[in-house]
């Protein structure tokens, strides 16, 4: 049976949270640099919002990274 590690499902539940905040933290900023240009400000509600389907990519690259540090760490040769 192969290891947990290796399901990007199981590390995509475990690390979804982290990458929809991160997501969500870069919207906001992202709308405090808006503006200074003279867009509409975004709200910390509506950078969460619009984070949570934006997190679902966010979250496949993030367990895709971590699951090839694991490998290398464990000695295996990354896919």
């Amino acid at each position: 049976m192969a290891p947990a590690t290796e399901s990007l499902w199981k590390l995509g539940l475990i690390l979804w949270p982290f990458a929809t905040g991160a997501v969500a933290i870069n919207l906001f900023l992202l709308g405090l640099i808006g503006v200074s240009m003279g867009l509409p400000a975004v709200t910390p509600v509506s950078a969460l919002i619009w984070s949570l389907p934006l997190g679902i990519p966010a979250t496949r690259g993030f367990a895709v990274w971590i699951r090839s540090l694991i490998r290398e760490a464990e000695g295996r040769k990354p896919r």
